[in-house]
C-alpha cells in the first residue's frame, strides 16, 4: 500500500461526539475532507445545523444527531440511528466534554458528577455500545480519545479545574486498558491530549493566563483551527495500524518543560 493510500479514509463511517463545535468540528471537517462518511453529534440542534452546512458546503457527506451522552439510556439509540443509516461504525471520536472552575475545597458535588460523566463514563458506555455491536464482530475499529495534557500533571498556579484533570487522566488509562482488551478483535484504540486551543470552553481561562501559557511553550503558540487535523487522520488511518494504547500530546511542546 502507498504512503498516501495509508491515510486515506474513503467510505469509512466516522462518529464524532460534540462535533458541531470547536475542537470536534475541526476533527470532523478532516475526516471528512479524508474521504469518510461523518456522523456528527451534540445537544444542540441549532448548533449542529450550523456544523452540517458548514461541512455540506465543503461537499462532505454528513449525518447529525442531537443526543446528550449525560443521559446514559439515550446511547443505544444513538448507535441505532447510525447503524440504521450507515450499517456499520467504522471511526469514533469521544470527543465531547465538560469543565468546571472551582477550587477543589469548594467544588460542588454536581458539578463533579457532570464532568466525571461527561468525560469518563459516556465513552465508555459508547466505547462498549459501538465495540460490541459492529467493531468486535466485524474484527476492526479505531478509537480516539480526546484527553487533555491536563490528564498528564497537575494544574498551574490560579487554575482549579480538579474534575477536568481527574477526568483526563483517566480518559488516558481507559484508552490504555481499552487498547489492551481489544487488540485481539483488531481494534486500535488511542488517545489526543490536546494543549490550549483557542475555543469557546478555554476563552475565559486564556483570557487570564495565555501569556504564562505562551512562555512556557517551546513552540510560542496557542493552537489552531488546523492543529488536531494531521493527528486524527493519523489515528483514524491505515497509517497507525500498528499503533495502540498511545497518547499523542498536541500542545506545542507545553508538557516537556
Amino acid at each position: 500500500m502507498s504512503v498516501k493510500n495509508l491515510f486515506q479514509l474513503d467510505g469509512k463511517i466516522a462518529l464524532v461526539t460534540g462535533g458541531s463545535r470547536g475542537l470536534g468540528l475541526q476533527m470532523a471537517e478532516a475526516l471528512g475532507e479524508m474521504g469518510c462518511k461523518l456522523v456528527i453529534t451534540a445537544r444542540k440542534a441549532d448548533e449542529l445545523k450550523e456544523a452540517r452546512a458548514h461541512l455540506e458546503a465543503l461537499g462532505i457527506e454528513v449525518m447529525t444527531v442531537v443526543n446528550d451522552l449525560q443521559k446514559f439510556d439515550g446511547i443505544p439509540g444513538l448507535v441505532d440511528e447510525v447503524l440504521a443509516r450507515h450499517g456499520q461504525i467504522d471511526i469514533l471520536v469521544n470527543n465531547a466534554g465538560a469543565n468546571w472552575a472551582a477550587p477543589a475545597e469548594d467544588f460542588p458535588d454536581e458539578a463533579w458528577h457532570k464532568v466525571m460523566n461527561l468525560n469518563v463514563t459516556a465513552p465508555f458506555f459508547l466505547s462498549r455500545e459501538v465495540g460490541r455491536r459492529s467493531m468486535i464482530p466485524r474484527r476492526s475499529g479505531k478509537i480516539i480519545n480526546i484527553a487533555s495534557v491536563g490528564g498528564l500533571k497537575g494544574t498551574a498556579k490560579g487554575v482549579t479545574t480538579i474534575a477536568y484533570n481527574t477526568s483526563k487522566a483517566a480518559a488516558i488509562n481507559f484508552t490504555r486498558t481499552l487498547a489492551s482488551e481489544w487488540g485481539q478483535y483488531n481494534i486500535n484504540v488511542n488517545a489526543i491530549c490536546p494543549g490550549y486551543f483557542q475555543s469557546k470552553m478555554t476563552a475565559g481561562l486564556l483570557d487570564r493566563i495565555q501569556d504564562a501559557v505562551l512562555a512556557r511553550t517551546p513552540l510560542n503558540r496557542i493552537g489552531n483551527e488546523e492543529d488536531l487535523k494531521g493527528s486524527v487522520v493519523f489515528l483514524a488511518s491505515e497509517a497507525s495500524r500498528h499503533i495502540t494504547g498511545q497518547t499523542l500530546a498536541v500542545d506545542g511542546g507545553s508538557c516537556i518543560v
